[in-house]
């Protein structure tokens, strides 16, 4: 049974691990190489072009708790099938966009498939088919899929020297429609979570009543929509604050690649601890030391020494909360809950996301470096007294549990 269970997680992580690279490599990521190729052809500014980002975030925070109620009703897997769909239809259209309304209209159905088919879908897939236990294989598939933009940027660079951006968007619908489709169809094991009533999948890990749960969960989509706010608004602006702060072009681009690189590592740590993790303790970590890392940039004097210390407690810090952020709702609600809260969550981390990089872009060059740092600073001390409230309620939750059973 152990090789069988081993083998079946195998199969899920290779499945969703392909099937996500190429999600978001053909959609988020894939602006970085080919918005400012495409943007002359179609006559528009770079504004315009990255704008479709913002369109595909907002899209998708508002379909996402309908993807939630589907995800419950239909299973993740023929969700995944529609989203792998929905990317193909918006990437054809891409191809085929001519000026502003159709390169927008292509957004919102990649914004679309992105609430059917990034992140939240996909381990909502996991927890089907590893129940509680699927903490470890969503960390191990959350190392892959940081390296999409690793992965997908010299690819989408070579097809667009070699074929052209229209050709270039049209390979990428197919590898949705003939790779990931039938992947997500066929290769997925099936479904063992058991959500008959009584059975473990309703079973919550924190012994919460209906009103605690709401609480539970407005403080946790508190914490990571603000934390995930002052990530995607801070991290597009990274080289700008190193330049600012004195680093040269090529060292602030090294101290760029450096972070990812961190946030890598802390997901491979998160992976090795497995089942033995916490997300909340987790969620404590990355905060804090994101917030250090503010703290630091603001009271020091700049240096060298200074933003390589910035860059390794920020990096590891947000590498470590993008994991808690997305193990959180496991770590409260029972699994077959688990798609449901996940997909609701994403409504206002996507809305965050898509505002963060407008916002933080403005302060940084209207009010330069120290205001946005400082602002992103006491965010982040915002955020962590979300996390230990949240904290604070699971122990008294289970402190009253445990005076019941020493009751009876």
């Amino acid at each position: 049974m152990a090789k069988s269970s081993r083998f079946r997680s195998a199969q899920t992580v290779t499945v969703l691990a392909v099937t996500q690279l190429i999600g978001w490599g053909t959609t988020f990521d894939m602006l970085g190489v080919m918005g400012r190729v495409v943007a002359p052809d179609l006559g528009l500014p770079n504004e315009a072009m990255f704008a479709g980002l913002t369109i595909m975030m907002v899209v998708s925070a508002i379909v996402g708790p309908a993807t939630g109620r589907w995800l419950d009703r239909y299973g993740a897997a023929r969700v995944l099938s529609a989203a792998s769909l929905t990317f193909a239809l918006g990437l054809l259209l891409l191809a085929a966009a001519n000026g502003i309304v159709l390169y927008a209209g292509a957004w919102i159905i990649i914004g679309i498939g992105g609430a059917f088919g990034l992140s939240a879908p996909a381990y909502t897939a996991v927890v089907e088919r590893e129940g509680a236990n699927g903490k470890r294989v969503i960390a191990i598939l959350m190392l892959f899929t940081g390296l999409s933009s690793a992965i997908f940027w010299p690819i989408l660079s070579l097809l667009n020297e070699a074929v052209g951006w229209r050709l270039t968007f049209l390979i990428c619908a197919a590898l949705q429609f003939f790779v990931c489709l039938p992947l997500h169809l066929f290769a997925l094991p099936k479904a063992i979570a058991t959500y008959v009533d009584g059975g473990t999948a309703e079973i919550a890990p924190v012994p919460l009543s209906k009103a605690k749960q709401r609480k539970a969960f407005l403080l946790i989509a508190a914490a990571t929509t603000i934390s995930t706010f002052v990530t995607f608004g801070i991290s597009p602006s990274l080289l700008e604050i190193f330049r600012q702060s004195g680093a040269s072009p090529a060292f602030a681009l090294q101290l760029g690649s450096a972070r990812g690189i961190l946030g890598i590592s802390a997901r491979f740590l998160d992976m090795l601890l497995g089942r033995r993790g916490n997300p909340m303790l987790s969620a404590v970590m990355g905060i804090s030391l994101m917030m250090m890392s503010f703290v630091i940039m603001l009271i020091a004097s700049l240096s060298t020494p200074l933003l390589v210390t910035f860059v390794l407690f920020y990096g590891f810090g947000t590498g470590v909360m993008t994991v808690a952020r997305a193990l959180l709702p496991l770590a409260l609600f029972s699994p077959r809950e688990f798609g449901l809260q996940s997909a609701r969550l994403s409504l206002p981390q996507n809305l965050a996301n898509a505002i963060a990089p407008v916002i933080f872009t403005a302060i940084l060059d209207r009010a330069g470096t120290g205001p946005a740092l400082a602002a992103c600073a006491v965010l982040a001390a915002l955020s962590l007294i979300f996390v230990l409230m949240l904290m604070a309620l699971v122990r008294g939750a289970r402190a009253s549990e445990s005076a019941v059973l020493n009751i009876s």
